[in-house]
């Protein structure tokens, strides 16, 4: 049976309470003295302050306004230009229309006479045709099969880029709660080793302690202020890692939802999670399809050796007038020399120096390569999976360690705290235990976060997108 999650805000409220205390009247103070100023509603403002993000917000955010996203739905529009042409070659024929016109002028010999004589013509021609198909080797319905499965390739590329994007979204919005969290928790100890010090201050004049003491608190409170420095800038590192992720604009500040996720446990059945990934898991169905695509561009390749058989219609006129000569008007003969003719063609290749037996070769193995990948694919998703669930219950028990573990030197801290207070321990034994308190909170954030990532990968393979978790 799973422990209660120890709550991480609730475990500094309950080692700062003293502190709390004091900050609680100073800023009760500051408020009655504001307030006697002039009173001021404590909402105002907070309707035009920045929107609070949180983990999905991110997610769907990026997802939007990735350039992969953009370029993998240019891919899309693609695969539906390429569907539509081998619709268009398979159901419809070819039509064309055509004219020239032809004018000549200047001198000739006369056969007859054999003079020169100076002469001038014109001629031109009108024709429509039309041509289709009847049978090409199956080579346009292939065509068809495969830009009907390039859209569903496409479909499948732009669900794993959207997966991509979530889960480098997810890991660092998490990498900024921590950093975020830990900043707090450094403020905390500021505000303690602040108090510490000007007590011992105290006790120095009084002559309880001396200066040695003093000076050591004076070093921990600068290693307080050095740490909570330090984290801040890594966290506001790790914010600008999650803003350029989401394309998040520059001169707009990114607030995000900084509270403690929810600790649960998930049993899952192994079988069944890798069963289902094998099946609808984008990588292995962009390769199942790709297979496919390669069996049918090999059968087109073989069936290039049968006959084509052709069917041409069209219709075509002309015109035709020279010098001295007595013709019908320009529509008139038009009309008058106007022309209909049918084609039935039957080609048969018969030696085309075997480049179409090297296609055959180069086709299969286009298809021995797309189905070793489909093989290694699959073996791939299974060891991800498979991997991807045991380090979920791996890092749920170093998570419930660490829980422990914190809520162990939280009760150390609070003991050795009364300690230097009353003058059992030394400022350098107090410091030792502080540190270890300090390591013992950032362990608990740093393992509950690995696990949620592990369990959202876990999710995903199961069906669960990650923009829905």
């Amino acid at each position: 049976m799973a422990r209660q999650v120890l709550n991480f805000g609730t475990v500094i409220n309950h080692c700062m309470m003293k502190t709390r205390l004091y900050i609680f009247v100073f800023v009760a103070a500051m408020g009655l003295s504001a307030g006697l100023a002039g009173a001021q509603d404590p909402l105002d403002g907070v309707a035009d302050g920045p929107r609070v993000m949180t983990l999905r917000d991110c997610m769907e955010y990026a997802v939007s306004n990735s350039t992969k996203m953009r370029i993998q739905q240019a891919a899309i529009g693609d695969a539906q230009i390429d569907r539509r042409d081998a619709a268009l070659a398979l159901f419809t024929p070819q039509i064309s229309a055509q004219t020239y016109a032809y004018y000549n002028f200047g001198r000739s010999i006369d056969p007859q006479t054999n003079t020169y004589f100076n002469t001038t013509s014109f001629h031109n021609n009108y024709g429509v045709s039309a041509g289709y198909d009847l049978f090409d080797g199956f080579k346009a319905v292939n065509n068809y099969k495969i830009s009907k499965t390039g859209m569903l390739i496409a479909d499948s590329q732009e669900k794993q880029v959207e997966a991509d994007i979530c889960l480098a979204v997810m890991e660092a919005y998490y990498n900024v709660v921590y950093y975020k969290r830990l900043c707090d928790v450094y403020e905390e100890q500021v505000a303690v080793a602040g108090q510490a010090l000007a007590k011992a201050k105290r006790q120095e004049e009084l002559g309880q302690k001396g200066h040695a003491d003093v000076i050591q608190m004076e070093a921990d409170l600068a290693d307080r202020q050095y740490d909570l420095t330090n984290t801040y800038n890594l966290y506001e590192s790790q914010r600008m890692t999650l803003a350029d992720l989401m394309f998040w604009p520059v001169d707009e500040e990114l607030v995000i939802d900084t509270s403690m996720p929810v600790w649960q446990v998930e049993p899952v059945a192994t079988e069944s999670v890798v069963d289902f990934a094998l099946e609808h898991n984008p990588g292995v169905q962009i390769a199942s399809w790709q297979e496919l695509n390669a069996k049918r561009e090999l059968n087109t390749a073989k069936w290039s050796l049968l006959p084509t058989v052709g069917l041409y219609a069209g219709w075509s006129t002309s015109y035709y007038t020279y010098q001295g000569s007595t013709t019908n008007p320009f529509w008139n003969q038009f009309k008058n020399n106007g022309g209909e003719y049918v084609e039935l063609s039957l080609s048969i290749p018969i030696w085309n120096r075997l480049s179409k037996h090297s296609a055959i070769s180069r086709k299969q193995h286009a298809l021995d390569k797309a189905t070793a990948e489909l093989d290694q694919k699959r073996r791939d998703v299974e060891s991800e999976v498979r991997r991807a669930i045991q380090d979920r219950d791996g890092a749920a028990t170093a998570y419930q360690q660490a829980q422990r573990k914190a809520e162990v030197q939280a009760e150390a801290y609070m003991l050795n705290l009364k300690k230097l207070e009353q003058g059992l321990i030394s400022p350098l034994e107090f410091q030792t235990a502080n540190n270890n308190y300090l390591k013992a909170q950032a362990d608990e954030m740093n393992s509950l976060f690995k696990y949620l990532i592990k369990q959202a990968v876990v999710r995903y393979y199961n069906g669960v997108e990650y923009v829905n978790q």
